[in-house]
């Protein structure tokens, strides 16, 4: 059911088992470099000092940071550690917010667009970093898996980073402007190559829920990707992995569930467990219920069941912008203070509920890691090869993965065609989110927008899609005719497929700090082509100023208007606008769709 040919058209492919080589071989002039974490602990690695918190039973903490501006980056590397140890507690890693456009290399970074986060002009940048406290430096985010994997690998590791990805984000990032999957795999596995060949254990981390997991509906293969991508980097590479999993699991049984299936899918320890973001749905006084509820789970399961994953208290402002200095020490030191109350909760929680859905999650995960790779070999893909497992891993996709090797029963009724052996809870929350915005749609309303045969193109500016799935859920069923422009689509692709399918609506999804910027491009590209396609856009509408001397971003809705777009505020105004399409209007004339992050479920 695979062809190698056809995932591979290329005439010729590197060889992975070289590229691993070379890799190695630029372990002998980069190597982990010193940090005051290591030095003040008194370890050679991450991984050592959370086995003596295992063993001490003491619970890990992460927080995440990484402004715009190196100078603040560095003084919240300070003042986090020192606020959070006066008040007693620890925090004992960082994940370093790089900026997406650190993705690219050096020489490329300069002719591209930035986002939100933080930007590194080199190695020194990150020595400096680190430097600033005894706080373990995982890098995180735009390293493994993009085209800079190598010179970002090699930073991190001069500044004494022992944990570094994100590993997940090569299946399903790509960035703008770069069609090099080749290339850019290449550079990971040489990445992964120098990492396995350092003296001190790396941990190669992944988190899952920016990979495959995120895509799947079935948590058994999201356990299944797991062992995939170990058997990619400890069986293939010869190094070491770790998983995050956490922004989506927001179902308190297969979230502690998860957690205690990993605990005997991949040796420990793991990452982090990532906060569950979506649940941030509130005010920021609502959204502490949400942060208590997540983080109760995650240190029950670590205090059952320890697998050196360190808990994340996501400040409650997460879900509006990048929260400040203050609000990270806030949301940390009620981590501490929750970890102290906890300890007489854990026997309230059937354990044993959970150990025998993790006992399910497991079996189904490796049914569908060997139906994967039996799969491949007899298309023809060299699973022995990391570069042809990868490559052909991304571009089969997780979707098509899980439909022909998914470890359910057949049931063509249901997503991926069937039946999840431990339903995912984002599109569980996807498809409740479509059916109450459907069941609140008037029947003549309905009838209006079916008879309209408008065509409406949905795409996103960034990898986050889930704004984007939930509209399709909601779109098909009113007769909407749906065109799929896909998620990262660069500017002007989008505008070339507006043009040639003739569609009546850009829908347009973003997160990641580039809304305004995006629609100016993608305006211009419409006009190049003739096109006055009306744009709604909608999800997270901010931007960093030029010239901001906060390195927070501000909220662009009055700029997107100017720019000539239709900033959203809900799915109900986008079907209020398709319903007067189908009336006396034309085209749409008010502030209106699309997805938003407060009120309409997961981030888009």
């Amino acid at each position: 059911m695979l062809d190698a040919n056809r995932i591979f058209p290329e005439p010729e492919l590197p060889d992975g088992r070289a590229l691993l080589a070379e890799g190695r071989a630029l372990a002998r002039d980069w190597q982990v470099g010193p940090c005051p974490f290591l030095t003040e602990h008194g370890v050679a690695s991450e991984a050592e000092h959370k086995r003596r918190a295992m063993a001490d039973g003491r619970i890990t903490h992460h927080a995440q940071i990484g402004y715009r501006e190196l100078e603040k980056s560095c003084r919240a590397y300070r003042e986090i550690h020192a606020a959070v140890a006066a008040a007693g507690f620890d925090v004992d890693r960082y994940g370093i917010c790089l900026d997406w456009s650190m993705g690219y290399t050096a020489a490329m970074r300069g002719e591209m667009g930035r986002g939100t986060g933080l930007v590194m002009r080199g190695p020194e940048d990150f020595v400096t970093l680190t430097g600033q406290a005894p706080v373990a430096p995982h890098f995180g985010d735009f390293v493994m898996g993009f085209p800079a994997a190598v010179e970002n690998t090699q930073a991190a590791l001069a500044a004494g980073a022992t944990a570094i990805g994100n590993l997940g984000q090569y299946f399903t990032f790509r960035m703008p402007h770069v069609d090099d999957d080749v290339g850019t795999t290449a550079e990971t596995v040489k990445a992964l190559g120098l990492c396995a060949a350092q003296p001190v254990e790396v941990i190669i981390h992944s988190n899952i829920d920016d990979g495959f997991a995120a895509h799947f509906a079935d948590l058994a293969c999201c356990l299944g990707s797991v062992l995939l991508e170990r058997h990619v980097v400890e069986s293939l590479v010869g190094g070491r992995i770790g998983f995050c999993f956490g922004h989506h699991f927001s179902e308190p049984l297969t979230r502690l569930a998860f957690q205690r299936a990993l605990a005997i899918a991949v040796e420990p320890p793991g990452t982090m467990v990532y906060g569950n973001t979506v649940a941030y749905r509130s005010t920021q006084g609502g959204n502490f219920a949400s942060l208590a509820s997540y983080l109760l789970v995650d240190v029950i399961g670590q205090r059952t069941r320890p697998t050196g994953h360190a808990v994340n208290a996501v400040p409650v402002t997460e879900n509006e912008r990048i929260p400040d200095i203050d609000e990270v020490i806030d949301a940390q030191v009620f981590a501490g203070r929750l970890c102290e109350h906890a300890g007489d909760w854990s026997a309230l929680v059937d354990v044993e509920r959970a150990d025998a859905v993790a006992a399910e999650i497991v079996a189904g995960g490796r049914t569908f890691r060997d139906r994967v790779l039996t799969g491949l070999a007899a298309g023809g893909v060299d699973v022995d090869d990391p570069l042809q497992v990868l490559l052909a891993m991304r571009r089969v996709g997780a979707k098509r993965l899980e439909e022909l090797y998914g470890p359910g029963a057949p049931a063509p009724e249901r997503p991926r065609g069937r039946a999840p052996v431990v339903p995912a809870t984002t599109l569980v929350e996807l498809e409740r989110s479509a059916a109450r915005y459907l069941g609140a749609v008037p029947t003549p309303v309905r009838a209006r927008i079916a008879s309209t045969g408008i065509r409406v193109c949905i795409a996103t500016t960034d990898v986050h899609e889930h704004g984007k799935t939930l509209l399709e859920q909601v779109l098909a069923p009113l007769g909407v005719d749906l065109v799929d422009a896909g998620t990262s689509v660069d500017p002007d692709d989008l505008a070339t497929l507006a043009a040639e399918k003739r569609v009546d609506l850009i829908a347009l999804s973003t997160y990641n700090g580039v809304a305004l910027r995006y629609v100016e491009a993608l305006k211009r590209e419409l006009a190049t082509r003739g096109l006055e396609v009306p744009v709604l856009v909608g999800g997270r509408l901010n931007q960093i100023p030029d010239g901001s001397n906060s390195s927070l971003p501000v909220d662009v809705t009055a700029e997107l208007a100017r720019a000539g777009a239709v900033p959203c505020t809900g799915v109900e105004a986008m079907i209020e606008i398709l319903g007067r399409m189908g009336g006396d209007a034309a085209e749409p004339a008010a502030a209106s769709p699309h997805h938003d992050t407060t009120s309409a479920g997961p981030a888009p």
